[in-house]
């Protein structure tokens, strides 16, 4: 067998599925049933004391009891079944007791009590209903969204801690809303001709997004292995594209290389720049001279991409992301998250070993998410590499 073998880390086939863990979270989520008890219940029991301190404010001349029958239709919203009927008996209970301290009773022979009672109860029951039918499509919903991330993780098919001379360190988080899958991309491989990566962000969500990005990374894992230059990997790719995705559908890429010692060759194709980050936590944003148009745009574009060169030493690591990153927004003031400004103090001296590049993209993935109040607005890629394959000098 080859040594240039396509076969992925023995991790990966783990990461293709969703544990049945992550998908009870996945349920719960959709749900909102991983919040507590006391905390679901709080909307209804809130409305319960209201409807009886109106009650009693406004004394014996006003009968404010049928208003309890919001306390059932609140508890459809947030609570399960049983949970529901607990707490309907207990607003049962407050409409009793309000019935006699308002004296309805005594009025009309108790028609009014009767009737605020009958409608309770017949209420209370169809809630419950209710919120059986709103568990059973939470739990609908939560299986395609958990069977749809698994198709984009195993689509992905995430690489090792290393591969050929570079070690890889990854953070990769869908949005926090119902898309919950989207076109963010990446791949690294080993190759005859040298170490490739493609960092991809496709336009849109969901699963139009997914089709499209399957598209992008079939092409790179075929055209890496064949292709003995990048430009003509990226050819490869951009002609996929044309002949496979919907016009008017494009794909932001960053092409690297690694081939010759102490270099790094890049191809921009709309994307976000890359960053090195030296030892000391210098950073250097790698804009590109000539950026091309993304991927399914190229036949709008007259002349060809020109890649470029930069060190890429022992000590340095590559930072690589999309605009999730870049584009988070402050949970107060709004503003982007500033990559450039932050990434150096997280990262610098993270290419010593493996786990220190690891504990270094965790800290840059927590600094993110503080920016943006603990949830993403959008799909958010994280990659970090530094490479083995030199010597390092002396500390």
């Amino acid at each position: 067998m080859s040594r240039f073998t396509r076969a992925q880390s023995p991790t990966a086939p783990k990461a293709a599925g969703l544990s049945p863990a992550r998908r009870e979270r996945a349920l719960l989520a959709a749900d909102l049933q991983d919040l507590s008890w006391r905390r679901r219940a709080t909307p209804a029991l809130l409305a319960l004391l209201v409807v009886v301190f109106a009650d009693l404010v406004t004394g014996r001349e006003s009968y404010l009891a049928p208003l309890m029958v919001v306390v059932p239709s609140m508890a459809a919203l947030t609570l399960r079944p049983v949970e529901l009927l607990v707490v309907c008996t207990v607003g049962f209970g407050a409409l009793i007791g309000l019935g006699h301290y308002d004296q309805v009773a005594d009025l009309n022979n108790g028609q009014f009590l009767f009737g605020a009672v009958v409608s309770y109860l017949i209420l209370s029951v169809f809630s419950a209903w209710v919120a059986r039918i709103r568990m059973r499509r939470a739990a609908a919903f939560a299986a395609v969204s958990s069977v749809a991330e698994a198709a984009q993780r195993a689509l992905l098919r995430p690489p090792g801690p290393a591969v050929g001379p570079l070690r890889l360190a990854v953070r990769y988080a869908s949005a926090a809303d119902a898309a919950r899958i989207g076109g963010d991309l990446y791949s690294v491989l080993e190759t005859p001709h040298g170490t490739r990566v493609l960092v991809g962000d496709v336009r849109g969500k969901g699963l139009g997004a997914v089709q499209t990005a399957a598209v992008v990374l079939g092409a790179f894992r075929e055209a890496a292995y064949d292709e003995s230059g990048l430009l003509t990997v990226a050819a490869r790719v951009e002609a996929s594209v044309e002949r496979h995705v919907p016009d008017g559908e494009f794909t932001t890429a960053l092409f690297a290389e690694v081939t010759r010692p102490g270099t790094v060759e890049l191809l921009h194709f709309g994307h976000v720049p890359p960053i090195m980050v030296a030892r000391d936590g210098t950073v250097q944003v790698l804009e590109a001279s000539d950026p091309w148009v993304p991927l399914g745009l190229g036949r709008l574009a007259a002349g060809e991409p020109q890649s470029m060169e930069t060190a890429f030493g022992p000590e340095d690591v590559l930072v690589l992301c999309t605009d999730g990153v870049i584009e988070a927004r402050h949970h107060r003031s709004g503003e982007f998250y500033p990559l450039a400004e932050r990434v150096g103090p997280l990262v610098r001296e993270a290419a010593r070993s493996a786990a220190e590049l690891e504990v270094a993209v965790g800290r840059l993935y927590a600094d993110l998410l503080e920016h943006t109040g603990g949830e993403l607005g959008d799909d958010a890629l994280l990659l970090l590499i530094s490479r083995t394959d030199l010597e390092r000098p002396p500390s």
